[in-house]
């Protein structure tokens, strides 16, 4: 059986990681997330990408504790040969469950999974066979995951949007999908760990009442901050920067969690389980989120500004009026990326052991490029809440919401699934 390494104590100070090239700092699990990541990239939207990094997560961190059991498993795993290569095992898992859910990628998945495996060190002495005996290990950890998840309500995404226009209610914005609005529901996919898709929702809030202060507080700071005829008047400004730094790169988690634990003192068991985890969260906080948006159907700042007359005293219509990121197709409330963050950072924090993570990361997703360096992990959640207003396409109070639901949803991740044996 292999060793464990000693375990890092938490950190008492800000941990501080510059942004470097993956490949200074790669393991197996992060070599495969990697790989993983456009391949995904070419399956759907962002819910249908989640899921998908869940599952080869799973398989990975499934795959290792088969070989040598430090944590519990997700799905229902027979011991593996504790001889067996852990590199080799976790390559095959993460293979599997990609062959299996991106089936048009299968050729170029296989192309690395034949270059991974020549690079592995030859078997040698008592147990030749190791590379092939991982290889087994990690085919049977991503059937478990692939089977375990079929039929789970992935396969039907979306439904039809039928609601009329009216003030409050959500429309279809421009431009849209010719099928219309978009994952209506996968509120009712089956969650990896928590109990349901209402077990955290935000509930009801006075926001939701168009004659509230709430709600023409957000209206008025979305129309003034997120307009894109502001916002491309200085797109150098701070609030510009960070409308295009989330969805450019900035939310790219496993990314950014690939630089984080590059010097943790953690080993491949240890980095396996908290990117399962980490995927685990981020699935289940938006499961809830398009729960929560198809239950209220809450119009988006794009309609609310535009519509002609909304009998709401204090709000100013402006046809012309657009948001500077362009609005997905789905309502406003709750939100989905700062949602994926606050899941995310909950997840880290009990990692490390600490709020207090400081790191640099660079987005170019949409130019010009973007480089922010957050001091904290409450801080970047905050940042990413942020960057929805000031990219107008969602109020503030979502936002915020959404970042509480994802550290709720982490947080519960965290303590009841994968733990230490």
């Amino acid at each position: 059986m292999n060793a464990r390494p000693i375990r890092r104590a938490p950190l008492a100070c800000a941990l501080t990681m510059l942004c470097l090239s993956t490949s200074a700092y790669a393991d197996a699990v992060t070599d495969w997330s990697a790989i993983a990541l456009p391949v995904v990239g070419t399956a759907g939207g962002p819910p249908i990408q989640f899921r998908m990094m869940a599952m080869t997560h799973i398989a990975m961190h499934d795959a290792l504790n088969a070989i040598d059991p430090r944590y519990d498993t997700y799905t229902v795993m027979s011991a593996g040969n504790p001889n067996a290569s852990p590199d080799a095992a976790v390559a095959r898992a993460a293979r599997d469950v990609l062959r299996g859910l991106v089936p048009l990628q299968a050729s170029a998945v296989d192309a690395a999974y034949a270059t991974y495996i020549a690079a592995l060190p030859a078997c040698g002495g008592a147990h030749p066979t190791c590379i092939s005996d991982g290889e087994a290990i990690g085919a049977a950890a991503a059937a478990a995951i692939l089977e375990l998840r079929t039929l789970d309500g992935s396969e039907t995404p979306h439904v039809p949007y039928t609601l009329a226009p009216a003030p409050g209610v959500y429309q279809p914005t421009v431009p849209m999908p010719p099928t219309g609005p978009q994952f209506g529901n996968w509120g009712n996919v089956t969650p990896f760990a928590i109990n349901n898709s209402s077990q955290f929702s935000p509930g009801n809030t006075d926001f939701l009442n168009l004659r509230s202060a709430n709600y023409l507080r957000d209206y008025i700071e979305v129309k003034s901050v997120g307009s894109a005829v502001v916002r491309n008047a200085a797109p150098d400004s701070p609030q510009s920067q960070t409308a295009r730094y989330w969805p450019g790169g900035g939310a790219n988690f496993n990314a950014v969690l690939t630089m984080l634990v590059a010097n943790d003192g953690g080993d491949l068991w240890d980095h396996a389980r908290v990117f399962a985890l980490m995927n685990m969260a981020i699935n289940d906080g938006v499961i809830v989120t398009f729960k929560t948006k198809f239950e209220h159907n809450f119009w988006r700042p794009y309609t609310a500004i535009r519509y002609a007359d909304d009998g709401i005293p204090g709000t100013t219509p402006d046809a012309e009026w657009s948001s500077y990121i362009t609005t997905p197709p789905y309502p406003d409330y709750t939100c989905g990326l700062p949602n994926t963050a606050g899941s995310a950072t909950s997840v880290w924090r009990n990692y490390f052991g600490t709020d207090a993570v400081t790191y640099t990361w660079t987005a170019s997703g949409l130019p010009p490029a973007v480089t922010k360096t957050f001091t904290s992990l409450a801080a970047a959640a905050q940042d990413a809440a942020n960057a929805r207003v000031f990219g107008g396409i969602h109020f503030r109070t979502g936002c915020e919401a959404a970042v509480k639901l994802g550290d709720k949803v982490g947080d519960f991740v965290w303590h009841t699934q994968l733990r230490e044996r």
